[in-house]
Parts: structure tokens; sequence; C-alpha cells
């Protein structure tokens, strides 16, 4: 289902002159997807009516789709004959390139089908068929499964192991740039970067009964060695034997199988080889035998390495955008988001910064969208990550445009805005009597502890460390917050969770209580500035009854737009002095505050600082993903494989850039740039409808900026500037540029309109 409320895109007499303009038929469509899967051959959809998309090929300014026609087979060959023996749409006059939902006769379980498409354009010139795309039903009906949508491993019809609705992982053989052996046959290798995965070796042993010593790691040691010695974190360590054969033979590695004991813990399946994140191997052997090859196996979901693309004039801010992009491409080796190799289990939180960032390097939905479904069923137990599953439905509302999620789930969505917690003004509390059986049931969150967290890990309140878990620092990642029945922090979250929650009821028809939502979130509003507002100190305490005021009791209500306009000054001249006093989690919404009050260049210096608190002293330690934590100091039980926090990866094209969907699945997007501090920067993000491609220049006291649109796509675009008598498209003014609509100025922007193509904007720049 499409959002209801999407403009219709009316081919207006601009674009009818443009397209007469330029005679090119559009190309075959590209990026189909069946079920938001980029490879459905490589699972089974359990969807008797899957939704079909794909994008517009078109690279004319002002391209869009006015019809298309859908074939679905029964076999390659009827397809290529151009016969929809199981569905053929015809033409039929539409913009609609995403979620085009099938309307044939019903789909049998447990078949294959191919489908192609092709499109018109504003003038009635058709493109060829795209290339056909195979898919394969499933089991329709879902009896088996633990809760509403849970995807399970099965064969499909000719054998194979496959997901349901979800890719499955695939092993990846890797060479090492590093492949070194002393003369007492001491083997040393270097695979570049950590993935999840095991060891294939070959090795030559002149008798039965030798075996090798094998070491594999995250971390080396100066002397060319695995370190062997991780302490108290969980740095990827294993040291196994190997027996071997008399001869040259090769062999996979065969890991212990993991093992966790927390509650949604994930593990693979026994059908698959298991994996932990290792980047060395060191290996002893006797001076008889011989190593005489090394691969990496490693698990990858698939992705797509050219989907998104950045360098910047900061080197250090590409590696730190490389660590991040790398870490979403190696994590989600289970199919679903995790929270790093401890654990290896959901957490909504985590989740949610790293769907931001999956979204931002890799046209890819479905493990966001099973991750969401299974935390919704399956929560955790902080207060706030709760609310992070509407922020996580929002997310993947706003990127693909699919309402059918929030249809099936809307109650169970609702729920986790905590509404059941208010009181009499509409703020919230977990700590006043309000956390029942009735309402633990209601989130699915039965025999859980809800309990407040600000964020993670606690510092030690001046005594000793109770845990591994648990830095060395007194205030630890919370900035010595101080926990208060009504907690600023949770009730930010509230409103947030209210306000998207209203946009949600509002996508499927449910006005009445879109309305009462809203006006909900108004009455917060109100209550948290009269409450927890300081208005002397223009910053906001932790709580009702504390006047200590903490960085995250400012951060949070000015990423979630809650402060009003003449405190954001001081507000974020508070954020300023206390720097980022704040876990890697924290600063994805300590980032979005910055950006929201202006404050770019500073946020800038954020994500390039070298202090101890910084993604390159992520890369200084030697991880090549994110860490759990900014240092083993600040958590002691800490991984190098976690993705929560990889906050640049969806800030730099979100924020710095200001790459956002005005409309659901960027049927309208904005860019709106704060670049300061960047003499250039080369960004492409990926969409669903196709890259958005944006290089950005300063020199001379003028600014660059060319950005590419897909087809089918209209952008508002954001140009600093303060006339637009000072700005051009090409080489004319914007009044007369080809396609170009100025809107209006805004906050020191003149803002344009412009549909797909590409264009080079040029202005003043101090």
């Amino acid at each position: 289902m499409i959002h209801r409320l999407l403009r219709p895109l009316f081919v207006t007499s601009a674009l009818l002159t443009l397209a007469t303009t330029h005679a090119a038929p559009p190309g075959p469509p590209q990026g189909l997807l069946c079920e938001l899967l980029r490879y459905p051959e490589r699972a089974v959809i359990t969807d008797a009516q899957p939704e079909f998309g794909w994008i517009v090929n078109d690279p004319q300014r002002g391209a869009i789709q006015s019809a298309c026609q859908i074939l679905v087979a029964s076999s390659p060959a009827k397809l290529a004959e151009d016969t929809g023996d199981v569905w053929d749409s015809g033409k039929v006059a539409t913009a609609q390139s995403i979620n085009r939902t099938y309307g044939g006769e019903p789909l049998t379980p447990q078949t294959r089908y191919w489908w192609k498409v092709r499109t018109w354009n504003a003038t009635g010139e058709v493109s060829a068929y795209s290339k056909p795309q195979a898919f394969e039903t499933g089991t329709f009906a879902g009896a088996d499964d633990a809760f509403p949508g849970q995807s399970q491993w099965v064969q499909n019809r000719a054998g194979s192991w496959v997901l349901e609705d979800r890719q499955r992982a695939d092993y990846r053989d890797i060479e090492p740039v590093v492949f070194t052996q002393t003369q007492d046959r001491r083997t040393f290798a270097d695979f570049g970067r950590a993935a999840f995965g095991t060891l294939r070796v070959t090795v030559e042993a002149p008798e039965p009964g030798e075996a090798l010593v094998i070491y594999l790691g995250e971390r080396k040691t100066e002397d060319q060695a695995v370190d062997k010695h991780p302490g108290a974190s969980n740095i990827g360590y294993q040291r196994l034997e190997l027996p071997l054969q008399e001869g040259r033979h090769t062999y996979l590695v065969e890991l212990p199988r993991h093992v966790s004991h927390y509650p949604n813990s994930q593990v693979l399946p026994a059908h698959l080889p298991e994996v932990m994140p290792f980047r060395y191997v060191e290996i002893e052997a006797s001076p008889q035998t011989r190593v005489t090859g090394l691969t990496q196996v490693a698990l990858f979901h698939p992705f797509d390495a050219d989907s998104a693309h950045f360098a910047s004039s900061d080197t250090d801010l590409d590696a730190v955008w490389q660590l991040c992009a790398y870490t979403l491409e190696a994590t989600p080796f289970l199919s679903l988001y995790l929270d790093g190799n401890r654990e290896r289990m959901p957490y909504e939180a985590d989740s949610y910064i790293q769907q931001l960032g999956h979204y931002s390097v890799d046209r890819e939905y479905a493990v966001a969208r099973y991750t969401l479904d299974f935390l919704l069923y399956n929560p955790s137990w902080p207060t706030e990550w709760q609310m992070h599953t509407v922020m996580m439905a929002w997310a993947d509302y706003r990127y693909t445009g699919d309402t059918e999620f929030i249809e099936a789930h809307y109650a169970e969505l609702r729920a986790k805005t905590l509404l059941a917690l208010a009181r009499e003004d509409g703020l919230i509390s977990t700590r006043t009597g309000r956390v029942t059986d009735d309402f633990l049931r209601s989130i699915h969150a039965e025999g859980t502890d809800i309990r407040d967290i600000v964020d993670w890990p606690p510092g030690t309140g001046g005594k000793a460390a109770s845990g591994s878990h648990q830095g060395t620092t007194v205030q630890g990642e919370r900035d010595g917050y101080v926990f208060e029945d009504i907690n600023t922090v949770v009730n930010a979250f509230h409103y947030h969770a209210l306000r998207q929650m209203a946009d949600l009821a509002e996508a499927v028809d449910r006005d009445e209580d879109a309305a009462f939502l809203r006006e909900r979130a108004a009455q917060v509003k109100a209550a948290f500035n009269r409450l927890l507002l300081d208005p002397e100190r223009g910053v906001y305490v932790d709580g009702l009854g504390t006047e200590h005021a903490s960085l995250h009791a400012n951060m949070f209500p000015l990423a979630f737009g809650l402060v009003p306009e003449k405190y954001v000054p001081s507000v974020a001249a508070h954020l300023k002095r206390r720097g980022m006093a704040c876990s890697v989690y924290g600063a994805q919404y300590l980032l979005e505050a910055l950006y929201n009050a202006g404050e770019s260049a500073y946020a800038l210096d954020l994500m390039t600082s070298d202090s101890r608190r910084s993604w390159l002293n992520m890369l200084r330690v030697g991880s090549t993903m994110t860490t759990e934590a900014w240092d083993e100091i600040y958590k002691p039980n800490l991984t190098w494989n976690h993705a929560w926090g990889s906050a640049p990866a969806n800030i730099l094209p979100r924020r710095t850039m200001g790459i956002q969907p005005l409309e659901p699945a960027f049927r309208r997007v904005r860019i709106q740039p704060q670049p300061d501090g960047l003499a250039s920067l080369d960004l492409q993000t990926p969409t669903i409808r196709g890259p958005i491609r944006t290089r950005w220049q300063a020199k001379d006291g003028r600014y660059t900026l060319e950005v590419s649109i897909p087809a089918n796509t209209t952008a508002e675009v954001w140009l600093p500037g303060d006339t637009v008598e000072d700005l051009t498209e090409g080489n004319t003014t914007l009044d007369a540029a080809e396609a170009v609509r100025i809107v209006g100025p805004a906050n020191g922007y003149q803002i344009v309109e412009i549909p797909g193509g590409t264009y080079v904007f040029r202005g003043p720049r101090e």
C-alpha cells in the first residue's frame, strides 16, 4: 500500500516542454525490488500479494513516469516472449514506481515466478522492458511463527536453505594483504579488515598426527602476533588446534558454536559454518609442516559497494566515513541488526542508528524491516528503547513509502509511545506505579524490568565498578545525569514518538487518532518546557526535582524540536561546553542537535576529533569497525564490531549535505547543505528511487553545488545565499534556468524546487 497523501505527479506544461525538447525514450527500468528484496530469487516470499518497485531510468531533466506495465510469468521463456500468463497489468497511467501491488490471479505457494516492467515518459515514449527478475513464494499462512512476521530458515524448491522475506548472507573469500613466515614455521597473516568469518588453510604435513595451533583475533601486538590477552574486553580472539592429515590438504576451520546467554540472542543455523570477528591469523607449526595458503571465509549480507560514495577535502573525515560504512557492510551477517559479537542480540536504539546508516550506504530495506518486526514483539529493557521502535517504523515508512507494516501492527506500535505511563499533564514516568502487568503485556515485555537508561554505560558514582560493562569514570557516559521520577530524556523521547506516531496514523487513514496524538504531543511539549526548562540559565535540567543540567538533558530536546527558538542559542552553547560527554550512541543525537542549531562547524570538529572520545581513536587503537564505546577505559567489556557507533554514516548525508525525504519513498526530497569547514564534498547516497549525487566546492569566495536527482522525484534545494540575484544555475540566473522554480528565502538560504536531472548551482560564500 502506498501513502494516501502522496501528491500526484502532475505533468505540468513546463515538464511537457522539457520532455518534448528531448526526444530520447526512457531506458529500461533498473533496480527491481520484490517485497523490498533486490535478490528475491535467493529468498521466499510469504506475502500472497507482493509489492514491486523499480528505478525509472531516465536522466533527462524533468523526467517522470506517466505509465507502466508489469508482466508476471510462469517461466522465463514466456516472459522473454512478453507474455504475462500469470499477470499482465496492461498499460496503467500512474507515476507510482514503488510499492506496486500484484494484481493477478492468486499466486501458488512454493512456486517460482518471473517478472519485468516497462515505463512511459510524459510524452508517451515507452522504454524497453527491464531485465527479468525471479521470485519464489513460500508458505502464506505463517501458522508456525513464534510472533507475527517471523522469518524462518526454509528449504526452497531446489533444496537450498533460504530465509523468508529477507536475504541470506553468503560467504566471501578474502585473501590476506600480508602473509609472512619465519624460519621456525610461524605464520602471520593480516586480511586488512576484520570480518565475521572462519579460516580456510592449506597445509603440507610430512606425517599424520601433526597439528596446527591457530590464533584468530581482531587485535595484534607490536611484534606482528595476534593479541592473546583481550582482558575483560570482547575484542575477537580464539585459539584452536587443527589436527592434520599426511600430505597436502585444505581445511575449513570449524569454530566453536557461538553461545550467548542473553534472551534475544541470534545464532547461525546448524547448516552454516560458525563465524567470529577477526582480522589477524597467527599459526604455530612443526618445522616440517608448511602452511601454503590462508583465506578468510567471511559471511556478508548482500551489499552494493557502488550505492554510496564519499570524498571530501578532509582526509580524517573520509577515514571516519569509511570506518562507519564498512561497519554497516560487515555487521548484518545474520540478516538483522545486532549489537556486536558478544550478545548477537538486537536492541532498539542500536538498530535505529544502524538502520539510518544502512539506508545511507546501501539500497537495502528488508533487514531494517525484519529487525523492527522482531523488536516489536521481542523488546529489550530500557524505557527509551521502546520508543525507538516507533522511530524505526517512521524511518521505514519515510524511506520505503510502504504502509503494510503500519496497518498490520498499528496497535503494537501505538503502545510503544508509552502513552499508558502518562500522568495528567502528559508527562510519563516508569517510577510512579504505572508499569503494571497489563502495561508490560501491551508492549510485549512480560517479565521485563523496564527502567530508564539515558545512556550507557553508567559511571562508578565514586564507588568500585560493579561489572565489566562499567567504565572507570565517576560520571560514566551519562555526564553525571540525575535520575528523577520525571525524567527529561524519557519525556523528550515520548514527545518525539507521539509526533511520529501521528504521522503513521495519518498514513493509514486513522485521522482521529492522528489528531489526538498531535494534541497530546503539544500538551507534552508545554508541560516539558514549563517544568524542565530553567529559563534563567537557558538550559534543561535532568528531571523534576534536580538542578543538574547534563549534556543529555539538553541534546535530546534540541534534537527532537522541543526547544523554544529563543533558547536554542543557550542550549547549543551548553552542549558545546560539555563536549562529547556521551557514548557513541549518544553521539547520534548530539550531532542531530548541533545541526538543528546551525552548529555544523562544531559538529564537523567532533566527527574529526582525535581525542580519546572520537572515531579516529577507534582507528588509532586498531579497529576496522566502529567500537561499542569510545575506548576500553569507558567500557572494559566492549566489542570492536558495534554498529551503534556508526552515526557519521547517516549524519554526513542526512545533515552535512542535508539529504532527507520530504515525502515517503523520496517522492520529494530536501537537500539543505551545512558543509561548514569543508572546501569540497562529493557524496552519493542511495534512495529507493535511485541514487542522489551531490558535489560541493567552496573556493575564492564562491561555492558550487552540483545536484543529480533521480527521475520521478522532486527536490527542494536550499542554496546558501542572501538573495536570489546572487545565484545561478548553469550559465544563467535562477529565474531563467530550465525546470528551476524559485520558492523563496528561509534562514539564510534561497529555496528552489527542481525535478529529476542534473543541475549546477553557484553563489557567493563568505
